[in-house]
């Protein structure tokens, strides 16, 4: 955009609410939050698209509106008008008064006007503008001010992804994108209705046909005038529901003319206060905005009143990706010599892909990059290769998929030190960003150039490419690793890096699973399902749908007149839980059928969709999501093989179809005993716990003799089942409430065994206390190795939002631990195996278990590897007990 010149000023005006609640919608609540509790996310969000508008834009006059509240002469004209909208967040609450006080302290001029909206205020700013000589830019999120585009007013809109990208309207981009000229649009929306204002139009009446009335009666008035030479059921519904149309356009109609107690050159940019944005900003603990409001602040200082300083002075350019430059053979030797030296923390990478395969790459320094089309065999692209191969560190985003390629392609590749999107997950792992524009616009403040998804051909010229992501990810790299603790960056060194290699490969190398065994599971559970539908219709009297939560509504409640179960937005819930509790308190055999029949179509969902991931080798390739919990447990999907169950028949029968390959001779499984539970000894230091892992007795056998008071030969299984319940229970933050549900026992019964379990356990009641004022205090847990998970909602003033982060902060370091230790240990494993160049190699991670395919000759050797990595992967002060088998499947090799 070419600069403003002194003759043509700049009026940039802003509706505060619109935009602030898109950024609240936008980024996610749980990551932006200070110590003390206050929410956040709303106020970095806009004041992010603010700095970006300012910097991009550069404005000599600018405001921000705010509404008032809800109430305006709209809705005293329309009661109904914007009714529908829900109640505002309670993470919103507080946001828009700190998010004034921020621009106030910029000085930026905050504008509210009693009794109307802040697009009345937009409107008659712009109006204001137009007149004087202005360049008016218009930001909202509201399509009513698309009624302000001319020649001289513009407007930025935001798009679907929250406030960090604008489209731009003019004039002509209105009429591409709506088929009408701006000042017809508030006419498009009066025959169409606002969903959003809860204005219904005319029935029947979509755009399109909004549209070619206007093209052909110009306005709604003449629409209306024309209204007898409509045909059709449209032309009907126009005649009978005119009315919805006429007010609409009137509320729609923003107001040009308020009385503002000011002057358009009193809105002239104004030098920022930084005392007073370096106290709001550390209160509000934006670390990064505050570096980018001080730079912006020292650029400011020399505005003088009128501007004009601002426009002497040149815009700053926004970062800009270095031109790709195409080398081959010596010279692309000579760069990489060159570029390591000038990079030693590593050089960007990012790899462009086809049907899995390498074809292209991209590499860069923070002032080059270069573009390598790539295909095997090629002598010039040799530097390229041995550096690839090389320890030379790399930097790359998202690199799993990537190293796949590589694999695929014969490329050796080592060296990654950052993957800049599991980085962003150790430091948000709530909600990581999906790509690097996601990392780019968090960490840098600057958007991707990518293709306007709405072009069926994208301009290539103006999208980034392999050489711009592997800049982008340069850049945006250090900023991450900043915002990391110190632990949380050894986490990412030790841990997470080298897993990401490891997951790749066992996502390639995937398990053999018979297709057949699968085949005959499907169908049995097929007919027992079918069976077991038949027997419920019989029960009933006649069919129904056992999968429809209505009609099961109307048999359970009306039909068979059973108790109401928890009150849901379409009647009672009839999930599985809800069911089981009726069936336990009122039993039915109607019930007892259904639920039995949704086990063995849950099953068969299961089993079905294995078999269907089966491919041409014979094997099921799952994918490892690295980044997808909160806690650091790896997931899977495409399928899920964490959704297996354990102890049914049906899902041993499941497991029993995991065999091994035609080249090795059997499957070896490990896993750890009671891991959750030798990690809470250790970090309460319990020695009752303590002294019951170091005795070999049956843990829970052991808690039990003592909380019963007891000798352990005499612990009764139903002993041991209960407090087999409490210890995990309360490691999850279990209430005697829900330890009296789960075993079925009055909760007088549940509260004394919680107290007696405490008396003789008091070290684990101090530390499952200590854990969670700790991380009200500091805002996060960490793992016993310094994982990091943020916890703001502990201060928050919900109820349920705060009680819920008090549970799941018992368990995180937990839980956590658990996985940083099953991390460490397949990384020693698979580090061993290689080291000692055996073939048996290891396929699965599922929960504590580890699964590995064996090569003949080499079984006893494996498992004694497997065996000492996994039980030295971490100094406990328990033992690590590990369990391994051996055997022709996975459920053969159950141990």
């Amino acid at each position: 955009m070419p600069s403003p010149t002194l003759e043509k000023p700049t009026l940039l005006v802003v509706d505060g609410h619109s935009l602030a609640y898109r950024a609240f919608y936008a980024l996610p609540v749980d990551s932006f939050s200070t110590r003390d509790g206050q929410h956040t996310n709303a106020i970095h969000g806009f004041l992010s698209m603010l700095l970006m508008l300012l910097r991009n834009e550069r404005p000599t006059h600018l405001a921000v509106a705010f509404d008032t509240s809800r109430q305006s002469f709209r809705t005293r004209e329309y009661t109904e008008y914007k009714a529908n909208r829900s109640q505002t967040p309670p993470e919103f609450k507080g946001q828009i008064g700190l998010l004034k006080d921020a621009l106030r302290a910029m000085r930026i001029t905050v504008l509210e006007k009693e009794d109307f909206e802040a697009d009345d205020i937009l409107a008659t700013l712009a109006t204001r503008g137009k007149e004087q000589g202005y360049e008016v830019l218009v930001v909202s999120g509201d399509r009513d001010t698309i009624q302000l585009v001319d020649d001289d007013v513009t407007l930025l809109y935001p798009n679907v992804q929250g406030v960090s990208q604008l489209k731009r309207y003019d004039a002509d981009a209105v009429v591409e994108r709506y088929g009408v000229r701006p000042e017809q649009y508030p006419d498009v929306a009066a025959l169409v209705g606002e969903t959003s204002d809860n204005l219904p139009g005319i029935t029947k009446v979509g755009e399109k046909t909004a549209v070619k009335w206007l093209g052909l009666y110009g306005s709604l008035d003449g629409i209306l005038e024309h209204i007898d030479e409509i045909k059709g059921v449209v032309g009907d519904n126009l005649r009978r529901e005119r009315e919805n149309a006429v007010r609409n356009r009137r509320l729609n109609r923003l107001v040009r003319d308020l009385e503002l107690d000011l002057e358009l050159d009193q809105l002239a940019a104004q030098p920022m206060d930084e005392a007073a944005v370096r106290e709001l900003f550390d209160r509000l603990e934006f670390k990064t905005l505050l570096e980018r409001v001080s730079k912006m602040a020292a650029e400011s200082n020399g505005l003088t009143a009128d501007g004009t300083a601002a426009l002497a002075a040149e815009p700053e350019p926004a970062a800009t990706a270095p031109t790709p430059r195409e080398l081959h053979g010596a010279e692309l030797a000579t760069w990489f010599e060159r570029a390591t030296v000038a990079e030693p923390a590593g050089l960007g990478l990012s790899l462009e892909t086809l049907d899995g395969k390498v074809i292209g790459a991209g590499i860069a320094t923070s002032t080059e990059s270069v573009q390598l089309a790539w295909k095997p065999g090629t002598p010039d692209l040799e530097p390229f290769e041995r550096w690839l191969a090389s320890d030379a560190p790399k930097i790359m985003t998202d690199a799993k998929p990537q190293l796949k390629a590589m694999r695929r392609s014969g490329l050796a590749f080592e060296g990654l030190v950052v993957d800049n999107l599991v980085a962003g997950w150790l430091m948000r792992p709530s909600l990581v960003e999906k790509d690097l524009p996601d990392l780019v616009s968090r960490y840098l403040g600057e958007t991707v150039p990518m293709a306007d998804p709405s072009q069926l051909v994208p301009d290539a010229d103006s999208t980034a490419g392999a050489p711009e992501f592997a800049w982008y990810s340069l850049r945006v790299a250090p900023v991450v690793l900043a915002a990391l603790s110190e632990g949380s960056r050894r986490v990412l060194a030790d841990i997470e890096i080298p897993i990401v290699a490891i997951l790749a490969e066992m996502e390639l190398r995937g398990v053999t699973v018979e297709h057949g065994k699968l085949a005959d599971l499907s169908a049995q559970l097929g007919e027992r399902a079918a069976s077991l539908a038949e027997a419920a219709y019989a029960e009933l009297g006649r069919e129904v749908n056992l999968g429809s939560p209505k009609q099961l509504q109307e048999v359970l409640f009306d039909q068979l007149g059973m108790p109401k179960t928890r009150a849901t937005k379409t009647g009672y819930s009839t999930d599985a839980g809800a069911l089981a509790d009726l069936q336990e308190s009122h039993p039915h055999p109607f019930l007892g059928l259904l639920l039995e029949h949704r086990d063995a179509t849950k099953l068969r969902q299961i089993v079905d969709a294995l078999d269907k991931s089966i491919q041409s080798d014979g094997r099921v390739h799952t994918s490892y999501v690295q980044v997808g919990t909160t806690t650091g447990r790896i997931s899977s999907t495409d399928p899920n093989l964490q959704n297996i169950p354990v102890r049914t028949e049906e899902g041993r029968r499941i497991r029993a179809a995991f065999t091994y390959g035609t080249e090795y001779a059997e499957l070896l499984t490990a896993d750890y005993s009671q891991i959750e539970m030798r990690i809470m000894a250790h970090l309460s230091q319990d020695p009752g716990l303590i002294e019951a892992f170091h005795s070999g007795e049956d843990l829970h056998r052991f808690v039990g003799a003592r909380i019963f008071d007891v000798d352990p030969a005499d612990v009764t299984p139903l002993m041991r089942t209960k407090v087999k319940a409490m210890s995990y229970g309360l490691a999850y933050g279990l209430s005697a409430f829900g330890l009296s549900k789960q075993l079925r026992i009055d909760r007088a019964e549940a509260t004394q065994l919680m107290n007696e379990y405490f008396e003789r356990f008091g070290a684990v009641r101090d530390y499952l206390r200590g854990v969670v004022g700790q991380a009200r205090l500091d805002g996060y847990t960490e793992t016993i190795f310094g994982r990091r998970r943020p916890f703001p909602d502990l201060n928050s003033p919900n109820r349920v939002l705060r009680e819920n982060a008090e549970r799941a902060a018992l368990n995180a370091p937990i839980q956590g631990s658990a996985a940083d230790i099953m991390k460490f240990a397949m990384i020693g494993v698979e580090r061993e195996l290689r080291a000692r160049e055996l073939r048996s190699r290891m396929l699965m991670q599922v929960h504590d278990e580890l699964i590995f395919e064996v090569a003949a000759g080499e079984g006893d050797e494996v498992e004694a590897i497997v065996h000492d990595r996994m039980s030295h992967a971490a100094d406990l002060l328990v033992p690590l007990d590990v369990q391994v088998g051996r055997g022709r499947d996975w459920e053969d090799a159950a141990h």
